[in-house]
């Protein structure tokens, strides 16, 4: 038998005899079970010239060599002795391939670029892409790699990480170009990252902060000038108001000593204006002098007290008040 094995497998390496698989005896019954009733469907399949595609993949069959069909995902029946085998298989599932590309921006610093392509095969185009690549990767990443380096440095650093669309959308441009031709689908290009050198990030956020910093310095500087005009506005309406009440407490004061002038004038003949005027100097005189000593205050104020001096305050004022009539 395994003389035939050998004849078979040298006349057709489609049809393949695997021997049974080692079984360690120290397996429990259930296992070894398994693994011959595994052997034996796969032996029986290849018996009855029988193949199996699974779901999302397809299966490529050859005649003598040659490509002659695209099997669908079920059970096809391939006879080995009229010359049928199964080539090979290819997945119908999306692909994910992450590259890492490093070049230069206009402004010379080296970044490196990382993007993400997703791409699948196409089952209507199924023979191209098993027979015309060897590898896909290597295939798509020389695209990827191309069109990045030829557009990185056409851009500042700044521009590079605000444009990272534009750069996907060319290099997807690109490979869907290209990798169509091979039969591949590209779904998607990310353009996931663009990392540049440490130093540069540093600085980078160093420049962020200082401008940040110089923003923030700049509103603190605006907040205490409206601040100040706003104190001195304060200060203005108040002394404003301040006056306004000054005004209103002298003009009621003239007019309080009129009244008094003109009434005791009318009560008592024979005394002048001169004399009322005189009489309410001294009595604002010792007014004044009895707030200055209720004050609390612990200030010492030497004014001559006595009746000539008196009289010369009272005749001080009315020099004062004539002066200023006569000006």
């Amino acid at each position: 038998m395994c003389s035939l094995c050998a004849i078979v497998d040298a006349q057709f390496p489609f049809f393949p005899f695997d021997p049974l698989p080692t079984v360690v005896f120290e397996e429990s019954h259930s296992d070894l079970f398994a693994i011959l009733l595994v052997t034996f469907k796969q032996q029986m399949g290849n018996l009855l010239c029988c193949v199996q595609v699974d779901q999302s993949t397809v299966a490529i069959k050859e005649r003598f060599g040659r490509f002659e069909d695209v099997l669908e995902p079920g059970c096809h029946c391939m006879p080995w002795f009229l010359g049928n085998q199964l080539a090979g298989h290819l997945s119908l599932r999306l692909q994910q391939l992450d590259l890492r590309c490093e070049t230069k921006t206009k402004d010379n610093v080296f970044v490196n670029v990382v993007a993400s392509i997703q791409y699948r095969a196409l089952a209507q185009k199924a023979s191209d892409a098993f027979y015309k690549l060897s590898n896909t990767r290597i295939q798509i990443q020389a695209y990827v790699f191309d069109v990045i380096r030829a557009s990185v440095p056409k851009l500042n650093l700044d521009d590079a990480f605000e444009q990272k669309n534009e750069i996907a959308k060319a290099v997807e441009e690109e490979l869907e170009k290209a990798m169509s031709a091979y039969g591949f689908e590209i779904v998607q290009t990310l353009i996931v990252d663009i990392d540049p050198d440490e130093h540069v990030k540093r600085a980078m956020n160093e420049i962020n902060a200082a401008a940040r910093l110089r923003v923030a310095a700049n509103e603190k500087a605006e907040a205490e000038k409206i601040l100040q005009i706003k104190r001195a506005e304060g200060e203005a309406e108040s002394k404003y108001l301040s006056g306004l009440g000054i005004a209103r407490q002298r003009q009621a004061i003239v007019d309080g000593l009129r009244d008094s002038v003109l009434g005791f004038s009318v009560n008592v003949p024979g005394t002048t204006a001169k004399d009322v005027m005189d009489m309410v100097l001294v009595t604002q005189y010792f007014d004044t002098m009895k707030e200055i000593g209720a004050s609390s205050k612990s200030s010492s104020v030497f004014i001559p007290h006595g009746p000539g001096a008196v009289r010369d305050v009272a005749s001080q004022i009315r020099d004062g008040l004539l002066q200023a009539s006569h000006q």
